[in-house]
């Protein structure tokens, strides 16, 4: 109005005008991680997808289907079949310490494997009469109490939460197992009794047939003998089964 001055506040006559402050911005709630994300965070993991644990696996998948043809009586498939998952037994092993592919998960399927083939032959072999029940029976009491300890090692050395998914997850290295000096002559023996034994009927004898078949009865009392004791130098070997400590598990998973 005419005749009147507005005063002026200091900040006015400063320069600066007074601005309201501003609201603070809201961030969006943080996410709370999950149960199982946690785990991930805390247990390590191991690649499975490897070379000799493919190959390992065919040998798995294997073992029915040589039994099915020894079955049948198709013995030169069976054979060939058997052949292979002998030599897969070797290069599996041999690709993983060259290229430094081995893991927890190998160390136990593939005695795995080995013990599916024999366990199917033997009991295919013994139900035709081609091999001795109190044989079979040698054989497949120790594979049964072997695996029996196979499952309660996999528990006990399962880090916790302790559930049935986790239990049958392999890249979750808990426990190693290490076969020893005993174990793998008695595992050649065996395959070579079921090589031998499977192979027979493809063989024209001439004169040496009764050599053979004593060959092959001394044969099967070593195998009796080597599993037996495979069977208890797993009792004795302190290193046999060795569970994973914390760091350990970490290394595993680090190799991925």
């Amino acid at each position: 109005m005419p005749g009147f001055r507005t005063r002026r506040t200091s900040d006015e006559r400063s320069g600066q005008l007074t601005r309201p402050p501003r609201s603070p911005t809201l961030s969006p709630p943080a996410t709370k991680p999950t149960i199982k994300t946690r785990l991930l965070r805390l247990t390590p993991h191991e690649n499975i997808y490897t070379l000799p644990n493919i190959l390992t696996f065919s040998r798995l998948l294997a073992a029915p289907l040589v039994g099915y043809l020894v079955v049948h009586d198709q013995h030169a498939w069976a054979l060939g079949l058997f052949a292979y998952a002998g030599i897969t037994d070797l290069v599996d092993g041999w690709v993983a310490r060259r290229w430094q592919l081995q893991t927890v998960v190998g160390t136990v399927i593939d005695p795995m494997a080995d013990k599916a083939l024999m366990t199917v032959l033997v009991g295919v072999l013994a139900w035709k009469g081609a091999m001795p029940l109190w044989l079979a029976g040698i054989i497949l009491s120790r594979d049964v109490l072997l695996g029996v300890a196979a499952v309660y090692y996999r528990y006990i050395s399962l880090p916790p939460p302790k559930t049935l998914a986790r239990y049958w997850d392999f890249s979750l290295p808990s426990a190693e197992v290490r076969p020893t000096g005993i174990s793998k002559v008695n595992t050649a023996l065996q395959l070579g009794l079921i090589g031998w034994t499977v192979g027979m009927p493809l063989v024209v004898w001439g004169g040496w047939g009764e050599t053979l078949e004593s060959g092959l009865v001394g044969l099967q009392y070593l195998v009796a003998t080597t599993t037996v004791w495979s069977g208890a130098s797993y009792l004795y070997t302190k290193d046999a089964v060795k569970i994973l400590t914390p760091e350990e598990s970490e290394q595993r998973a680090a190799r991925k």
